[in-house]
């Protein structure tokens, strides 16, 4: 089994950054996949960004249009954990984001039912 813990959330304002991080503990050596989804309130949640192991060819990540050019993924191999950066936040950021993982190499990336592995959560509020 595997769990994902999230941290960094917070509040901060408009224009600001934050990262969050999300720490897997159990069997994580063989994660492939790994995402972050976020949900705003009274929204479904809705898929922020993937990365994805490629092996020999590295990583290939997706993002969200809301976010492209704002927010950038990254994973440290070692550990697996897996970081997102958010710059230039807007107050339409608000929402509690979620780590998501899987063993596979994902296909599409973006369906929460790619994800067998979930975090809590951790709540980022922009205010304006």
């Amino acid at each position: 089994q595997v769990q994902l813990v999230e941290s960094g959330g917070g509040l901060v304002q408009a224009g600001d950054s934050l990262r969050l991080s999300c720490v897997p503990s159990g069997r994580t050596s063989t994660l492939n996949t790994e995402a972050w989804f976020r949900q705003a309130p009274g929204k479904e949640r809705e898929f922020v960004t993937a990365i994805r192991w490629s092996g020999w060819s590295g990583t290939s990540t997706l993002y969200a249009d809301s976010v492209k050019g704002r927010f950038t993924i990254s994973r440290d191999n070692a550990s697996n954990t897996v970081y997102l950066q958010m710059n230039s936040l807007k107050p339409e950021d608000t929402a509690v984001y979620y780590c998501a993982a899987d063993r596979s190499w994902v296909v599409t990336m973006t369906l929460e039912n790619e994800y067998e592995y979930w975090g809590q959560g951790t709540q980022v509020t922009v205010s304006s």
